[in-house]
């Protein structure tokens, strides 16, 4: 199915929370709006009016100025790809093709939802360690700044040289107190050189290869990508999509550049007349069952089922991994921040106890 030409594309600011709150809402109402026999017009201007976001009502009255100029409704979507992007375009394009606009925004809605929730499972089980290791750095920095010094003053009365850790605690805090606009200017400069590599096309595969291969949440995060690829994939085919066209959408779709390049290789053996799963079959990022089940739905005609079948096999490999990480990283947590702080103490503590064997 040929799209239609693009024109210039309009930037909306806040496009990224609308995607994740704005969208789904919105298609969800239309989808039951259209099913209820009102126009599709009508229904955008109910639905541009009851928004409490201003940008996005900006977007939809840009939208509906389209319709209503004869624009078919996914080509007015592509004006503003910042907010619809090419999945959400080409699932409402397939499905007003072929007269199924209503039960397209359902099925859009539902998949929209079911990406925020595994969003946002996934955001919430990484928070926590995040959390705990940001407040264990905050206090390591404040004991070495602060509370350091005041044990050297102690210390420099001893007259005898002082133990290696606690003399190599002593020089940091002497050097981050001396030099911490250095320090400051160093972190800073290194968190904005590894942003910007890791936003280029090389570094952001860089980075996915590393957590591909990254332990324990290698498995997870390939996981998530396949889960991602299963439920893309059906909701592609289910509205319609030619499957190579659903390939060039999926690839990017996963969320991993890796299995992203392995999909859109795989769609040239496609064209060419081969099947998804031959394709993939020899690429160590699919598991061998995912595999299996693709090539039994191509047998029978049922890459829709088993694809979804897939996703909600994958979902819950997903939340059973997130829930036993996370109780996991909790004991592990408490050993590293452990670690930190009570080598440090220990470092400062230790001339006082070696003070106490000179003594007796």
């Amino acid at each position: 199915m040929a799209t239609a030409k693009k024109k210039g594309k309009k930037k909306v600011s806040g496009a990224r929370k609308i995607r994740m709150k704005e969208l789904p809402l919105f298609t969800r109402q239309l989808a039951a709006m259209l099913s209820s026999g009102m126009p599709l017009v009508q229904s955008i201007v109910a639905l541009e009016e009851q928004t409490t976001s201003k940008t996005f009502r900006t977007v939809l009255a840009g939208v509906r100025t389209r319709v209503e100029g004869g624009s078919m409704y996914s080509d007015s979507l592509e004006e503003y790809p910042q907010v619809f992007d090419e999945l959400y375009v080409n699932m409402m394009r397939a499905g007003e093709t072929g007269g199924m606009l209503a039960e397209t925004c359902e099925r859009v809605a539902s998949f929209l939802e079911a990406s925020n929730r595994l969003r946002a499972k996934v955001k919430s089980a990484m928070m926590y360690p995040m959390v705990v290791m940001s407040v264990a750095l905050i206090i390591s920095t404040g004991l070495i700044v602060f509370i350091v010094p005041t044990f050297a003053k102690m210390f420099a009365g001893f007259g005898a040289d002082l133990p290696k850790p606690t003399q190599m605690l002593l020089n940091t805090s002497n050097f981050i107190r001396a030099y911490w606009y250095i320090v400051l200017a160093v972190i800073g400069t290194t968190v904005y050189c590894v942003r910007r590599y890791v936003q280029t096309e090389k570094g952001g595969y860089v980075v996915d290869v590393l957590r591909l291969r990254f332990p324990l949440l290698g498995k997870l995060a390939q996981k998530i990508a396949i889960t991602r690829f299963a439920s893309t994939f059906a909701q592609l085919m289910s509205s319609g999509v030619p499957i190579i066209q659903a390939m060039s959408i999926v690839g990017v779709a996963t969320g991993n550049k890796v299995i992203g390049k392995a999909i859109l290789d795989a769609r040239a053996s496609v064209e060419q007349g081969n099947t998804v799963s031959s394709t993939l079959k020899n690429n160590k990022e699919f598991p061998s069952m995912l595999i299996h089940m693709l090539s039994a739905g191509e047998q029978t005609g049922k890459m829709e089922e088993m694809l979804t079948k897939l996703s909600e096999f994958y979902q819950e490999e997903v939340d059973t991994m997130l829930e036993g990480l996370t109780s996991m990283l909790e004991p592990l947590l408490m050993v590293v921040i452990g670690v930190m702080i009570g080598g440090i103490v220990l470092a400062m503590f230790m001339p006082i106890f070696k003070m106490t064997e000179l003594v007796k």
